[in-house]
């Protein structure tokens, strides 16, 4: 049994979507036309039926909109708030989310929260905030500061109350750069083609005939993209965007471990390749080493922090925990985890190294491709490239960002993608996650992973996709290994409505 405050965050998700159909038809935004006939349906989820309870949630309850406000000044240590009929569940989650403690709450503790004020040190807004709850801080040197509320005692305070994701990081466009696409027919080398124009070539996809191309500067890449613009050698031209990095999971104390991972490699049999296009993934100090495939990077060689998880590493501990969920103690898999390094020692990723890794991902046999992240960017060459995958098979799935907005978050709002927005443990829309009309799907939002002996906890639309990569690759291994059914059976019973962005 997973110990109570990680069963509260992964497991208390009510699942209400078992239905009768007689089939399970195509998503009504898009997906495979595939009907699944009743007897396939009920084959696929029945020895799934445990994962399915523990992990996803197919109704969405709305979340209440809002126009207060609550801000915790780090400054100068003080606490601003205007809030009506807040939720606990809401309030503890903001002081989580701007302070980045560790918050521990007495099971079935709720109330609504009512408060006005300016300028009240941490202990006085919470005894505004919490009213006749009683709560303790106990702060910490080398960790975050554990925060318990309760209304009986502090051995009570069991829940752990997730903090959203830290805002993301807006790519931005690289304005000397361009990637360009020629013709199959073309007969120019290119690095004479890039030297007519006045770039240099600093990255390449030979087969596909896309090349990254860097110039003096913006008025240089301006001026080039206008006079290629009437060159017949060229199929396609498009800014270059870089993303940066994504946060770093948060440390936990005081809590029970996970108990460890009992789900083992299979060592016969055809194995389900899941890429992780992402950070660097940590083979030691986890239970990721058996189940990894040689790790490749499409960004140059990095080095992973060696103090804490990387996000890869988090999101392939979140895949693998999650598949074990479905599995009994002496369990083999056929699913490994390919880890793809799109950042190397790079602040960020681009378009062109998500590009490159999504070619490499299908070169190295990828049936589902992993890609807890996102942008504003909408790239042709990579909607092209997720086309051409997806048409062999491969399995997209996508985060749809941490903002709680209608704006599409690209790849994630590709029509072959599968979108995927974060569920908070109480089974609503998380607060910070996007809801546009382009999302598909919704799971948990929050995972907990080990590594080096220390609890981490990740939050986001990040993990969510990466419980649905887990289970797609669940489906495929112990049900069908037909991708159009998985993705049916996915896109149907994980659906969500798009609902107002949050103000």
């Amino acid at each position: 049994m997973l110990p109570r405050a990680v069963a509260l965050i992964q497991i208390q998700i009510t699942l209400q979507f078992v239905r009768d159909n007689t089939t399970i038809s195509r998503s009504t935004r898009r997906g495979p036309e595939t009907l699944i006939p009743p007897s396939t349906a009920r084959a696929s989820f029945g020895p799934l039926s445990c994962l399915l309870v523990a992990m996803f949630l197919a109704s969405i309850c709305g979340i209440s909109a809002t126009t207060n406000f609550f801000a915790w000044n780090a400054t100068n240590n003080t606490v601003d708030a205007e809030i009506e009929g807040w939720p606990l569940q809401k309030v503890l989650e903001h002081v989580a989310a701007q302070t980045r403690w560790q918050i521990m709450v007495e099971p079935g503790t709720s109330r609504f929260v009512t408060a006005k004020f300016k300028n009240l040190k941490p202990g006085e807004a919470l005894r505004k905030l919490l009213s006749d709850l009683s709560f303790v801080m106990l702060p910490s040197t080398n960790g975050p500061t554990r925060l318990y509320v309760f209304k009986t005692s502090v051995q009570t305070a069991t829940n752990l109350v997730a903090a959203p994701p830290p805002p993301a990081a807006v790519p931005q466009l690289i304005p000397d750069e361009l990637l360009v696409r020629l013709k199959s027919d073309s007969t120019n080398s290119v690095d004479e083609f890039a030297s007519r124009y006045g770039g240099k070539v600093i990255g390449r996809m030979d087969d596909l005939h896309v090349y990254r191309l860097k110039f003096q500067d913006e008025n240089s890449a301006k001026a080039a993209r206008e006079a290629m613009a009437k060159d017949n050698s060229i199929g396609t031209i498009e800014s270059n965007y870089a993303t940066p990095r994504p946060g770093q999971p948060n440390s936990l104390t005081g809590l029970d471990a996970i108990p460890a991972l009992t789900l083992r490699p299979a060592q016969t049999g055809n194995q389900i390749v899941v890429a992780l296009l992402d950070t660097a993934v940590q083979p030691d100090g986890s239970a990721l080493g058996s189940f990894l495939l040689p790790q490749v990077s499409v960004s140059g060689p990095s080095q992973p922090p060696s103090d804490m998880p990387s996000h890869g590493s988090s999101m392939a501990e979140t895949i693998l925990y999650s598949l074990a969920r479905v599995s009994s103690e002496t369990a083999e898999s056929p699913v490994r985890i390919l880890p793809v390094d799109i950042y190397g020692p790079n602040e960020s990723t681009t378009t062109f190294d998500i590009a490159n890794g999504i070619v490499t991902a299908v070169s190295k046999g990828a049936s589902i491709i992993n890609l807890s992240l996102g942008g504003t960017g909408d790239s042709p060459l990579i909607h092209s490239l997720i086309r051409s995958a997806r048409d062999q098979g491969v399995l997209f799935i996508a985060a749809a960002g941490n903002e709680p907005t209608l704006a599409p978050t690209y790849p994630a709002a590709y029509p072959e993608v599968i979108a995927v927005t974060a569920l908070s443990p109480t089974g609503e829309i998380a607060p910070y996650a996007n809801r546009g009309d382009f999302v598909d799907v919704a799971a948990p939002g929050v995972s907990l992973v080990h590594y080096a002996g220390q609890l981490y906890m990740v939050t986001g639309t990040s993990t969510a996709t990466a419980n649905v990569s887990a289970l797609a690759a669940a489906l495929m291994s112990n049900a069908t290994k037909d991708p159009a059914i998985v993705e049916a059976l996915i896109r149907q019973n994980l659906a969500v409505t798009a609902l107002a962005p949050k103000p």
